[in-house]
């Protein structure tokens, strides 16, 4: 998980750490034997280590194996697999003895964690044929290494240290994939003062790569969401042993459908553990609240799965309000665990769902609506049934009436403040309701009345669900870097007067000002945007309007490139049962479908037509839940750089234009802004705003919100209400800074950056940095100059910026400095990453100032300039008249080595640019042409150099290098291959392989383009 200001360690002062790792291990440890683990100093190897699971192995499965079928069974069980060997940690397997008898056995006792035994081994040496690591402290369960801590001093930022263990995990021959370590479930990190934790995982979920998508890391907290992070603090509350047993056995969720494995965060487990406890002591019911983005339904999920165990429990009913959320979390249930859940196509197949005494039937997910229409003998269908003389929905479910039910609502601030819930209630009188909310209702936000005797109250959540189980509100996810803040721009016309609450703009203008703003708003749309309009009416306005702008613009400007633009809101439901339960949470809708539905039908055709035209499908109105499904999919799928995608980004809409529908329940992390022409209240901003900030890397500091409609105090008492504890500090926390203040920052950090340069004895200047001495100096470089990148990445995404400001940013750090300045830092960190996990004799990093660097470079690439882009500029640089140049050589070259997603090609698309003639006039295609033709020669001249240099033949050498690229797999024994007919001894080859490898391995990766190439690592640094 990334942020733009996410920090992990302490600040960098300077100063050497004075406490030694050593020192902080022995500590540790002793901290554990004070939680009655056994510490195992006698365990350094991995026989001891095998030594000692044997002998656990047997006492826990009552038998004695012979040595054969010792190593059998290690061959059986250890696995490279992560996933496979999570789930055989969990469960009885079986084994096939010398004499074909079945052993059926367990790894760990798994009916009863505590009861296993819990030993401490440090300083571990794991040797298999490739890979040689030492491991500072490891935690067995039955003998089963489970979970690896890494200690790092507080020089060293957990992030790298999270980092090694990645480069550890990929080395081929691991311990992780050939030894008892495949078991690892846990890892941790800290330097004392800074603990973090994380799930192991197979190699696609378990990786740092360039553009920034993370592991999933965690800082343990108390049940008031305050943090645990003290590593004897940590140890205390989290590896205490039966604590550690439960976070393993109930806490982590294996992924099926992923191969992954998920930790639950510390508010999920205390939600979890609240409603199991409430329910064990049966003691009413009660609500959670846990802000949107949360990751409420893997919380429910959790619950419901530790329900369906308890044999009180008749049913549990997961009930969503709306049949698309319907569908959503019957996908997330059956994510997180296959088949658990099915769907449920009517009401008729819920209701044989809840008769059936089936264990697959325990848990149920449903819409109120169906549960609503069976306890309804009102309902179309029951007045059918009683008709024909059958028994209506709500006989057949007389039965159920005393059975204890457990009833979980979703998002419990809408719906259930109808009569489905009243009517629930009293049809299982011996139920327990339990509600999730991001947003609930109290007396200041609520619209719905009780009336008891003559006084009428308002009604909120605490009235339905009686008492709050467990609060993570949206201050506590901003604070945790779970979600993003929010800057909230609220728009005022250049040279006219500001607008007065609750008046608006004309369509035309807020259109003019999205088109002129999109761009900066989404980071050069890098990201998307809703647009939430007021009626259905205004939506099929703002379409028009946009589509008549752009065509407007386009025709000014040839190279003006139209924004995607998609609108989705619900037709008229004309006895459609799907559209109408889609309706059920969307009031406006169903309101303005009253009206003119043919008129507005005949929009939304025309709409969804123009769709089909722009992305090559064939949605109908007819099947409207397939066209809204579509565009929530092409919103989420969004990917930046455009090469991820299989169209290069032709699949992506800017802008989706929306009246109710996706400002509820929808999450995207690569939707950042939100465009609001309709008023909106309590719940209903943060609902709206909470669509914007989800977190993804650096590139995305904040969601985005631009309002139309001066809504200031509708946000500041939404804040007010929603906040928590902490409402004195709630605005400064929910908020980003204001522009003046991120500008006075990034002064501030240009300042800093020119101070070291003239400290190192250098004008500040970009070409400067190549003449600073020494790793340690270019280290810092490397961190201030981040720095001025960060600030400046947001800044470039504030909308609200004037004409004075942006003079100020540019007199800071000019543009044309600033590229050459991210020029030399991609230069400068890919030449001290490749130094990154070099050691000394002793095993202490080579050199902690490159060892604790942490490099982003997705903050160094620009969403508008790719391959594309940069081939059209190159052809536009081909055709200038030599007197007229708008771009000069220097600025295209300049332009490629500022961004990342050059760094492979850079050298080669220089050198292009510079044999290029100035006015030669060619076009785009002879350009392409013209680079691919002059990368191959360079390609053949470098291979023919290196064959040459190895004593190999040209064919040969490219032919093992193009069969790698093709394959990305590296075969040591086509190596041999390779190397036969210099005949060789086994020595001197073994030497010249070596070298051969020393040489090829940058190659390789270069033209791989970041990819993985398997079985590289061998011969890459500190890979052998």
């Amino acid at each position: 998980m990334s942020s733009s200001d996410f920090t992990y360690g302490n600040p960098d002062t300077g100063k050497p750490s004075v406490v030694r790792e050593t020192d902080i291990e022995m500590g540790f440890v002793r901290k554990l034997e004070d939680l009655k683990y056994s510490i195992r100093r006698d365990i350094r190897d991995r026989a001891a280590l095998e030594t000692n699971f044997r002998e656990k192995f047997e006492g826990l499965n009552r038998v004695t194996l012979t040595d054969s079928e010792f190593r059998r069974l290690l061959d059986e069980i250890i696995k490279p697999d992560v996933y496979e060997s999570a789930r055989a940690l969990r469960n009885r397997e079986s084994f096939v003895r010398d004499d074909g008898t079945p052993l059926n056995y367990t790894l760990v006792n798994i009916k009863d964690w505590c009861k296993n035994s819990f030993e401490v081994v440090n300083q571990l040496r794991i040797n298999t044929d490739n890979s040689h690591h030492r491991y500072d402290v490891m935690l067995l369960i039955n003998g089963v290494p489970v979970v690896q801590i890494e200690l790092k001093t507080l020089g060293i930022s957990p992030r790298r240290a999270m980092e090694q263990i990645v480069e550890y995990k990929n080395d081929p021959g691991n311990g992780y994939t050939k030894t008892l370590l495949s078991f690892v479930q846990l890892f941790i990190v800290s330097n004392r003062t800074d603990t973090w934790y994380f799930a192991n995982n197979n190699a696609r979920h378990f990786a740092f790569d360039a553009d920034e998508r993370f592991l999933p890391i965690y800082q343990f907290a108390a049940d008031d969401n305050s943090k645990i992070t003290h590593l004897d603090d940590f140890a205390e509350r989290f590896l205490a042993k039966c604590t550690l047993g439960q976070m393993i056995s109930r806490y982590m969720v294996l992924i099926a459908s992923e191969q992954k494995l998920m930790m639950m965060r510390p508010y999920q487990i205390y939600a979890v553990k609240a409603i199991v406890d409430c329910i064990e002591q049966n003691c009413g019911n009660g609500y959670i609240w846990h802000t949107t983005g949360s990751g409420k339904t893997l919380t429910s999920f959790k619950a419901s799965t530790l329900l369906k165990t308890n044999e009180s429990i008749h049913k549990c009913v997961f009930v969503v309000d709306r049949k698309d959320l319907d569908r959503q979390t019957r996908e997330e249930f059956n994510r997180f665990q296959q088949g658990c859940v099915e769907e449920n196509t009517n009401t008729a197949a819920l209701v044989r769902r809840l008769l059936s005494d089936d264990y697959a039937d325990k848990v149920i997910v449903t819409t109120i609506q169906k549960l609503g229409l069976a306890l309804d003998e009102s309902s179309k269908h029951n007045k059918q049934h009683a008709a024909q003389g059958r028994s209506t929905f709500k006989q057949r479910l007389e039965a159920l009436r005393d059975k204890r039910m457990v009833f979980i609502f979703d998002e419990c601030h809408r719906s259930q403040f109808g009569d489905n819930h009243k009517a629930i209630k009293e049809f299982f009188p011996n139920s327990q309701l339990f509600g999730f909310t991001g947003t609930p209702i109290f007396e200041d936000n609520a619209s719905v009345r009780q009336i008891e005797g003559d006084v009428a109250t308002l009604r909120t959540t605490r009235d339905l669900f009686q008492k709050q189980l467990h609060a993570y509100t949206i201050t506590h996810a901003i604070e945790d870097r779970n979600v993003l803040r929010f800057h909230v721009d609220y728009y005022k016309p250049k040279d006219a007067p500001a607008l007065k609450p609750g008046q608006t703009l004309t369509k035309q203008a807020v259109a003019q000002a999205i088109l002129d703003k999109h761009n900066a708003a989404t980071g050069g749309r890098r990201f998307n945007a809703l647009l939430a309009t007021a009626s259905i009416n205004d939506a099929i306005e703002y379409y028009e309007v946009f589509k008549n702008l752009q065509a407007e613009r386009q025709a000014a400007d040839p190279e003006f490139v139209p924004l995607k633009i998609a609108a989705v809101f619900s037709p008229p439901a004309e006895g459609n049962p799907d559209v109408r339960q889609i309706q059920e949470d969307l009031p406006q809708e169903r309101a303005d479908n009253q009206h003119d539905p043919e008129g507005k039908k005949k929009a939304l055709k025309a709409i969804i037509a123009d769709y089909n035209r722009q992305y090559g499908t064939n949605r109908s109105i007819g099947e409207f839940d397939l066209y809204y499904q579509d565009v929530q999919q092409r919103i989420k799928d969004q990917q930046f750089p455009n090469r991820d995608l299989p169209r290069k980004g032709d699949e992506k809409i800017d802008i989706t234009i929306v009246v109710d529908m996706l400002l509820t329940g929808f999450d995207a992390k690569y939707l950042n802004t939100l465009y609001v022409d309709k008023n909106l209240k309590h719940h209903g901003v943060i609902q709206a705003f909470s669509r914007t900030n989800r977190v993804l890397n650096a590139t995305k500091p904040y969601g985005q919100i631009l309002d139309f409609r001066q809504q200031q105090d509708s946000v500041d008492a939404a804040i007010a209400l929603f906040s928590g504890a902490q409402l004195d500090r709630a605005r400064e926390i929910w908020l980003v800074d204001k522009a003046p203040v991120v500008i006075e920052q990034f002064q501030k950090a240009v300042a800093d950056l020119g101070e070291f340069m003239k400290s190192q004895g250098l004008e500040a200047k970009p070409d400067q940095v190549n003449n600073l001495m020494g790793d340690d100096a270019r280290a810092q470089f490397i961190k201030r100059f981040k720095e001025v990148q960060r600030l400046k990445t947001q800044l470039d995404q504030y909308t609200d910026l004037t004409d004075e400001q942006h003079t100020l940013i540019e007199q800071a750090l000019p543009k044309d400095d600033l590229r050459a300045f991210r020029g030399v830092y991609l230069e400068t960190a890919q030449r001290l990453k490749e130094q990154q996990g070099a050691t000394r004799a002793d095993g202490q990093p080579a050199n902690p100032a490159v060892e604790q660097l942490d490099f982003e470079f997705v903050l160094f690439a620009s969403a508008v300039i790719d391959y594309d882009y940069i081939m059209k500029l190159i052809a536009k640089y081909s055709g200038q008249d030599p007197k007229k140049l708008t771009i000069s050589r220097e600025q295209l070259i300049g332009l490629i080595q500022s961004d990342a997603k050059f760094m492979d090609e850079r050298d080669e698309i220089t050198e292009y640019v510079r044999s290029l003639k100035e006015g030669e006039g060619l076009d785009e295609a002879a350009i392409r042409a013209g680079y691919e033709q002059f990368k191959a020669e360079r390609q053949a001249k470098e291979i023919a150099g290196l064959a040459e240099k190895h004593g190999l033949t040209t064919e040969s050498l490219s032919g093992f290098v193009g069969t790698i690229l093709q394959r990305m797999i590296f075969d040591g024994e086509q190596l041999t291959d390779l190397m036969e007919p210099l005949g060789l001894g086994w020595r001197e080859r073994r030497e010249r392989e070596l070298a051969l490898m020393a040489d090829l391995v940058p190659l390789l990766n270069k033209r791989s383009h970041g990819r993985d190439i398997s079985g590289l690592n061998a011969y890459e640094p500190g890979g052998a």
